[in-house]
């Protein structure tokens, strides 16, 4: 019985093999030594256990075993039915599972790359975005370009700084805790020229008591042209005439000094801008109580919220000075208000950078020509008049004019304007 397949028999197996499982020695060129994969089984035994050599009619390859050929118990697997690879023990192959060697170890460098540049991205988009969200909040109602007949500009950079008592955007529970009142429309509390340049900042508070000629102007709404009368009124009665433009034009006019940019805040704001900073250290002088700012302050050092500064600033009445005191303090206060909101525990804490400038810039009324740059280096100049830096002074008094409103001291006045257009150290003292 031939047992081999189909078209194969023990004639054309050829006569290099011989006959027998364990006969003649193969051609070593034809030959693979497979890997015993466990005991030689018995003479006579087949590969399956059975007597016959075959079973199921398939031939299946011997193992070299001590010089001669054998079938393997359960006959030869080459691995491939169980996903195994050939010299890899448990189906692992190189870089298999539990083969730790061939483990690639982390490329520090390109971790650290990928994480500097998202670093970097983050931060770039961050300080975008944050530009132009503060850059959308400015209020940009004041028209300079409305301003006629304006002295030539100067050196330096002047800012005309107002604290108004606009009482916009307050409650009626607002008003009471701050003592506003509820006059209708808005008056000047405070007015100050802020000069910044090559020699250090000058901070000049105009008192609003100052007495000033009204010149020349054209309606802010109008446009209607309003010749010179030669009309002397207070200072801060030209903002309440016609606006942030005709202050402007009054105070370019009495002082030949140039106005590059003018910033406004109101009553709500300050106190808002305050409590957002986390309060502001004062160095009180003297004890002062003012019942019609509010005020009740004791001597020494103590930090103001946004109640007792604004009562702070407003106070006149409880100080000998009157509003010459008065604008003194204003200057210390936000100076140190300034420095305040400089700090890098302010402007690294986004907890408590965002408020501050969300409650300034809403509350903030600019030229339109103002930008955040222009309204930065307003804030730094301020700062570094607390610093020691520059200097803080009152427009030169020479007494009282026939009205009983302050007169100036033109000679001092006019070299005062003449240093700070050349952008020369101010030698000029106020009082």
């Amino acid at each position: 019985m031939n047992n081999w397949p189909e078209g194969w028999s023990d004639d054309n197996r050829g006569s290099r093999y011989g006959r027998g499982s364990a006969g003649a020695q193969p051609e070593s060129a034809r030959v693979m030594r497979q890997v015993r994969r466990g005991q030689a089984p018995s003479p006579g035994q087949g590969a399956y256990g059975g007597a016959a050599p075959y079973a199921g009619g398939v031939p299946q390859q011997p193992s070299y075993v001590n010089g001669g050929y054998a079938e393997p118990p359960g006959g030869y697997d080459s691995g491939y039915n169980t996903g195994q690879v050939y010299g890899s023990p448990g189906g692992r192959g190189p870089g298999g599972p539990g083969d730790d060697m061939y483990d690639p170890a982390p490329n520090w460098r390109r971790r650290i790359k990928v994480t500097a540049i998202t670093v970097a991205t983050v931060l770039v988009v961050t300080t975008v975005g944050t530009y132009f969200w503060a850059d959308s909040k400015l209020n940009r109602d004041v028209d300079l370009s409305k301003v006629i007949e304006r002295p030539e500009a100067g050196e330096g950079t002047n800012y005309l700084i107002v604290g108004s008592d606009s009482r916009a955007g307050l409650s009626a529970e607002d008003k009471k805790r701050l003592r506003t009142g509820s006059a209708e429309g808005k008056r000047t509390d405070s007015m100050m020229i802020l000069h910044t340049g090559g020699n250090g900042p000058t901070l000049i508070s105009l008192p609003r008591d100052s007495n000033v000629t009204v010149p020349s102007f054209k309606g802010s709404d109008s446009g209607k042209f309003y010749p010179a009368t030669g009309r002397q009124v207070k200072l801060n009665a030209a903002y309440a005439e016609d606006g942030p433009e005709l202050l402007v034009r009054t105070v370019e006019a009495n002082t030949g000094l140039h106005i590059d940019h003018y910033v406004e805040i109101g009553f709500g704001g300050f106190a808002n801008i305050v409590d957002a900073v986390g309060g502001v250290e004062m160095d009180i002088p003297q004890d002062i109580k003012d019942t019609k700012s509010g005020a009740d302050l004791k001597k020494g050092k103590q930090t103001l919220n946004g109640e007792q500064a604004l009562a702070f600033v407003r106070t006149r009445y409880a100080l000998r000075g009157s509003d010459l005191d008065r604008t003194k303090n204003q200057q210390k206060f936000l100076s140190a208000l300034a420095s305040q909101v400089a700090t890098p525990s302010t402007i690294l804490n986004p907890f408590k950078l965002y408020p501050t400038m969300g409650a300034g810039l809403d509350s903030l009324v600019v030229d339109k020509d103002m930008g955040l740059f222009d309204l930065a280096s307003m804030f730094w100049a301020m700062k570094g008049v607390s610093g020691g830096e520059g200097k803080s002074m009152n427009m030169p008094i020479s007494g009282s004019a026939p009205n009983g409103n302050l007169q100036w001291d033109s000679a001092k006045v006019k070299t005062l304007v003449s240093q700070l257009k050349n952008d020369e150290t101010v030698t000029v003292s106020g009082n």
